[in-house]
């Protein structure tokens, strides 16, 4: 019991937890700096400076746990330290953490460190905060000159038009809106139309985060409306048009909006926030669906993110009874792939071995999912959480798995006891595979399927990706029914490709040959051959070459090619294009999907 309640009086256990504190908070400094740029970026319409701090924001995390194990190292004689100084180090740090507005990420920044320093695996986490010491609950940003985490506006009927100006304005945006009046028109209608003529009653409000998030080229209003006891989302994205001005693109009103705008197939959002947890708990209420780590990752706050995961996967663990199994589907040659059945995700590891025709290392593999980590995933490409030394309990596993992660994977295994260690593994939301879904599909799902998966990869492309191995099995279908890409180890930037036409047979024995005859160089694409191993199937045929033959042009690619090159950043947008608004062509973004 000792170690476990120590008297408080140690001065290095203290100053140990002053250190670790101060570099969390030199993180999260630079974290809401970036974030807080974000607005003066869009408003210069600097799209290439918005996407690289979205892409090197990503680093902010584990350079400033760096910092701190090498202070830990250097400052502090830790090899000498007892757990008791580390216990008491903990509770020091839950101290200084009692008036602290984002305490859940620094726990886990103690956790980042700790964990480093110490080298303590897996099971060894009494130290460590394994349920968070402090609640989240009503904190709010209390300085005189502080933005709450949302404003409330209570409109009448009569004033609804001039309070979603009053909104808009109060962003103070400086740029210019085409015609602000005409779009705010056009969000009234739709609201209008959502209320379906009810009266407004005596709480009628619409609430918006003071933050906007920022995007890519969009930045977004993200609120709700409350009416009694309706309450629905309401978000405005906000674009540039071709004339330099502003104008509001749509108006999202449903749930299922919002899943798409929050999925976790996008690149995170940026958002200058004080109390982060304020603003999970806001979009937690239009989106009670989407876990709480989903949304700290679309906020950017992936380490939070991967500690709620494992917490949350922990809890299902001691509620479910079903056996680890091999996931649905052909097996890679890269990945092992393995599933709960009754947890929507999988697991991935990367084999010790690949066979031909692959030819890659572990080293590459890894550098291919930190490139979709860090780039516009567009709605396309799923996010990874990557763990290292993650415990499984034996028992829970199917003996024909084990065998197989042994056997193919056995370096990156460890028994201990009762317990299975996976060294390194990537986890992603589970997706029905593309080709299973075709398999079962009716024939309007099928259609529906095979037109998205052409819209998947001309997304793909506007992001500069090119998938390597386009499969039907590398694509999985979401709940929401959209194509995604999941298998990421053959991918290349469309700009590092080489597109080419097949050349004219010179004789019958070349047109025969089971090989090709002609040279073919390591990045060459050849997008004719897709035709073999896609289409086979008669209805897929036919519906792929209605609506996506230019995908088998090698001058389709090579013209797509020449915009990224140029430079042009091609609009993906991360809603349904239908719920977007007629504006006149003057004021549309100069570049459409």
């Amino acid at each position: 019991m000792t170690a476990l309640t120590p008297h408080l009086d140690s001065k290095i256990a203290f100053d140990i937890a002053r250190a670790l504190l101060d570099g969390f908070n030199k993180h999260y400094r630079l974290f809401r700096e970036v974030s807080r740029d974000a607005k003066t970026r869009f408003e210069t319409a600097d799209w290439a400076g918005q996407q690289r701090a979205q892409r090197e924001r990503i680093a902010f995390y584990d350079l400033r746990v760096d910092e701190a194990v090498e202070r830990m190292l250097t400052e502090f004689d830790v090899a000498s330290l007892d757990t008791e100084v580390w216990h008491e180090a903990k509770l020091r740090y839950i101290g200084l953490l009692m008036d602290h507005l984002q305490p859940e990420l620094a726990e886990t920044f103690f956790n980042s460190v700790t964990t480093k320093v110490l080298r303590r695996e897996h099971f060894h986490n009494d130290i460590l905060f394994v349920r968070p010491a402090l609640s989240t609950e009503y904190i709010e940003y209390d300085e005189p000159a502080a933005q709450p985490t949302y404003r409330a506006y209570y409109p009448t009927r009569a004033t609804l038009r001039e309070t979603l100006t009053r909104i808009v304005h109060n962003y103070q945006l400086q740029r210019a809106f085409a015609d602000l009046d005409r779009d705010v028109g056009l969000v009234l209608r739709q609201l209008e139309h959502r209320l379906e003529g009810a009266r407004l009653r005596g709480n009628f409000q619409i609430q918006v985060l003071s933050s906007l998030f920022y995007r890519n080229k969009g930045a977004y209003i993200v609120g709700r409306v409350i009416n009694g006891f309706q309450e629905f989302p309401l978000v405005l994205p906000i674009l540039h048009g071709a004339d330099g001005r502003l104008f509001i693109d749509a108006v999202l009103l449903h749930d299922d909006d919002l899943l798409l705008l929050f999925s976790f197939a996008r690149a995170y959002f940026l958002v200058e926030m004080a109390v982060p947890s304020a603003y999970v708990q806001f979009l937690r209420s239009l989106m009670p669906r989407k876990p709480r780590s989903e949304l700290y990752n679309a906020l950017g706050l992936a380490k939070q993110g991967k500690t709620l995961f494992y917490r949350d996967f922990l809890y299902h663990l001691r509620h479910s009874s079903d056996a680890f199994t091999t996931a649905p589907g052909i097996r890679g040659m890269v990945m092992l792939v393995f599933t709960l059945p009754s947890f929507p995700f999988v697991f991935k590891v990367i084999r010790d071995f690949y066979p031909p025709p692959k030819e890659t290392t572990r080293e590459q593999i890894k550098a291919k999912y930190l490139l979709v980590k860090q780039h516009d995933r567009v709605g396309r490409m799923a996010d990874t959480l990557e763990y290292s030394n993650v415990a499984f309990p034996r028992e829970r596993f199917d003996p024909a798995l084990i065998e197989e992660l042994k056997e193919t994977c056995g370096s990156q295994v460890e028994e201990d006891g009762s317990l299975l260690v996976i060294r390194h593994c990537y986890i992603e939301r589970r997706m029905i595979p593309l080709n299973i879904y075709l398999q079962e599909a009716s024939p309007e799902q099928l259609e529906a399927a095979v037109i998205d998966y052409g819209n998947a990869l001309k997304d793909l492309i506007a992001a500069n990706i090119f998938p390597g191995d386009m499969l039907w099995k590398n694509f999985g279908v979401t709940r929401h029914g959209k194509v995604v890409f999941y298998d990421y180890d053959e991918i290349e930037y469309i700009t590092d490709c080489h597109f080419r036409r097949v050349p004219q047979p010179r004789c019958e024995e070349d047109e025969m040959a089971a090989e090709p005859w002609y040279p073919v160089g390591p990045h060459d694409v050849f997008p004719e051959t897709f035709a073999t191993f896609l289409l086979g199937e008669p209805a897929v045929r036919r519906v792929f070459l209605e609506h996506h033959a230019d995908l088998l042009d090698a001058d389709y690619w090579s013209a797509q090619q020449a915009r990224i090159r140029a430079g042009q950043l091609i609009d993906v947008f991360p809603y349904d294009t239908e719920c977007r608004f007629e504006h006149d062509a003057a004021t549309l973004p100069e570049e459409l999907p």
